[in-house]
């Protein structure tokens, strides 16, 4: 009798070239060599039937064909996995791998105390975390889930909201002493403005205000934009470059050490959203839904 799944070996072998991205990483990964992993990946093609992979010099990149059965076979190892802690007894002993995109002011000041708890409880999780400020491609780039700032487009994703961070102006005393502390939107427009330009559309984002029920969409203007790295701002206006906006969890500790100081704080009361992104159509692990639920805060 042959075996019906003696091919699943180069199955895994195109999950893991297409999460590292090239033929070499995954070999690093997997401690063989790019060329054992490239027939692993032809004879795999030449059982479809079709191409999977669109190779370059430097890199990978999926076709439709492939698209479609990655996230197939991500689902059937999901289930392998599952179906292996319960034959071994360990229904309550999480394992596996997530793989997760974060923003690098949610990397840096609110996710450490949740992974590290995460991490407490289930230890046996291997958990893969890219610090980027770029909308990956959660399926294409073999991403789990993604947490995302802002308003988010309708992108078939699913996305449960873990908090709205509030935004405070700030500015640091030497700048304020230099320039004088502004009182009014009118005053602020002869200041040194710290603007980021948004990463999804290569525009300035706009510092938003509330004044008297109203809400206010206003457009910084600077002879300095910083774009990339929002956190960038707040080092600069550290350095008395200038003043800018930025989430209140970023900038508490160093208005209470005396760093930063809040500049017209009768406007305050905006705030944008972070969530936490995720197909609906993969059948997430059991380790991936777990730290969806401990980042929503709903276990």
């Amino acid at each position: 009798m042959s075996r019906k799944f003696d091919y699943l070996g180069d199955v895994e072998v195109f999950i893991a070239v297409v999460e590292h991205g090239s033929f070499t990483g995954a070999a690093v990964a997997l401690s063989t060599t790019p060329s054992v992993l490239s027939r692993a990946v032809t004879r795999l093609e030449a059982r479809l039937g079709r191409q999977m992979l669109q190779r370059t010099t430097r890199r990978v990149g999926l076709t439709e064909a492939g698209r479609v059965y990655l996230e197939q076979a991500r689902s059937a190892f999901s289930l392998l996995d599952d179906a292996e802690r319960v034959g071994r007894g360990q229904e309550g002993e999480l394992t596996g791998r997530v793989r997760m995109s974060v923003p690098t002011t949610y990397a840096h000041y609110r996710l450490p105390p949740l992974l590290a708890h995460y991490n407490q409880r289930y230890p046996r999780v291997q958990v893969e975390l890219n610090i980027t400020n770029r909308n990956v491609d959660l399926i294409a780039e073999g991403f789990d889930l993604a947490i995302r700032l802002g308003q988010l487009p309708d992108s078939g994703l699913v996305a449960r909201k873990l908090e709205d961070a509030a935004l405070l102006l700030v500015a640091s005393p030497d700048y304020l002493h230099r320039r004088g502390k502004p009182r009014t939107l009118e005053e602020l427009q002869r200041h040194q403005c710290l603007p980021f330009i948004m990463p999804r559309t290569g525009r300035i984002a706009p510092w938003v205000f509330h004044d008297e029920g109203r809400d206010i969409d206003w457009m910084p203007g600077s002879t300095i934009e910083i774009s990339d790295d929002v956190l960038g701002v707040v080092s600069l206006a550290e350095q008395g470059m200038g003043i800018c906006q930025s989430y209140e969890f970023i900038v508490r500790d160093r208005i209470q050490g005396g760093q930063l100081v809040e500049v017209l704080p009768h406007l305050q009361g905006r705030s944008r959203p972070f969530s936490v992104l995720f197909a609906p159509h993969r059948r997430q692990s059991a380790a991936t839904r777990a730290m969806i639920d401990h980042l929503t805060r709903q276990e």
